[in-house]
């Protein structure tokens, strides 16, 4: 065997160990990012049914209630029950964050308006989660569509329908895209509230991964797309909220968001010219706070927004 034969493969031998180290550390890496990402940290609930009643001294009857998601899996929220036939409102959550974020401004939204309130937990959010991973706003738009078919479901004690034709969104970043991928598949929503938009699942996974690895590097985001795609067998889907809003022609829409949300401001401000009717579409990107803020917000500041959001509600979906 000539010489350099033989060097080449020890030369290759001697660095096979070398290579098979560093493919191990990286797909251990991209795992360990891809499960962060997915499986976003859980905290005990802000707010229960129960604990409200005893602070406020209210007795509301909110119940627990769970239905299938449209890919099999199992979801579940808070209802509270409105008036029969009146419209019905489902409060969509940020990444992160759970339905007791959004408790408080349900319950407002119920006694202005007597409208049904949903607040499902997002998939892979929440106090052990059914389902315990998060697409990233690929799936959550069925899921939010489930949640429109479970409230068709529901009757009265004289077995009419307890929710009427309309429905209402009110979500914050995940839950304004997860809304928005909605109204592809739901004509009755008639009133979106969108808070501080997120633009795709490629833009909340970058935030996800640099949150989870402290690093924000291009690469590392590139290979992280690779491993979450992969991770998801095919599914997942990079379309922009923009072209969900162009496809939107009767409903009213509410833009909110406030200027310490950055880029998530920007891409809420951005979307107001990718709806058809330009006329059906207000903005407030000026606010003192956004839905980001609503668990730790008290006072007049909290009352205010809350007050935007329930004026909205009541004036276009009666």
């Amino acid at each position: 065997m000539p010489p350099r034969r033989t060097i080449g493969k020890r030369l290759i031998k001697s660095l096979l160990p070398i290579v098979l180290v560093i493919v191990l550390v990286v797909v251990g890496a991209l795992s360990f990012i891809v499960y962060c990402v997915s499986r976003p940290s859980k905290h005990p609930y802000v707010v229960t049914p129960e604990s409200f009643s005893r602070i406020s001294g209210r007795a509301i009857k909110v119940t627990d209630e769970s239905w299938s998601n449209l890919d099999g899996g199992r979801a579940r929220g808070w209802l509270l029950k409105g008036a029969e036939g009146a419209p019905a409102v489902v409060l969509l959550h940020r990444y992160g964050g759970d339905r007791s974020w959004l408790f408080n401004l349900g319950v407002k939204i119920n006694e202005a308006t007597n409208f049904t309130i949903l607040w499902p937990d997002l998939r892979g959010h929440g106090e052990n989660p059914l389902v315990r991973w998060s697409s990233l706003g690929v799936r959550e738009g069925d899921d939010v569509a489930a949640a429109f078919k479970y409230l068709r479901s529901l009757k009265t004690e004289n077995q009419k329908a307890l929710v009427g034709e309309s429905f209402g969104v009110y979500g914050v970043e995940l839950g304004a895209y997860s809304a928005l991928k909605a109204t592809r598949t739901e004509p009755q929503i008639k009133v979106l509230v969108l808070d501080s938009v997120v633009r795709s699942p490629d833009e909340l996974l970058s935030t996800a991964v640099a949150s989870c690895v402290g690093v924000d590097n291009g690469m590392v985001q590139y290979f992280s797309r690779v491993a979450m795609k992969t991770y998801m067998l095919g599914s997942y889907e990079n379309v922009d909220a923009c072209e969900f809003a162009a496809s939107l022609r009767d409903a009213r829409v509410l833009l909110l968001s406030e200027p310490e949300a950055g880029k998530l401001r920007d891409a809420t401000a951005s979307l107001q010219k990718c709806f058809p009717n330009a006329g059906n579409v207000e903005m407030r990107t000026d606010l003192p706070l956004s839905g980001f803020s609503l668990p730790s917000v008290t006072g007049e500041q909290g009352e205010a927004y809350d007050r935007v959001v329930i004026e909205f509600f009541a004036r276009n979906l009666r």
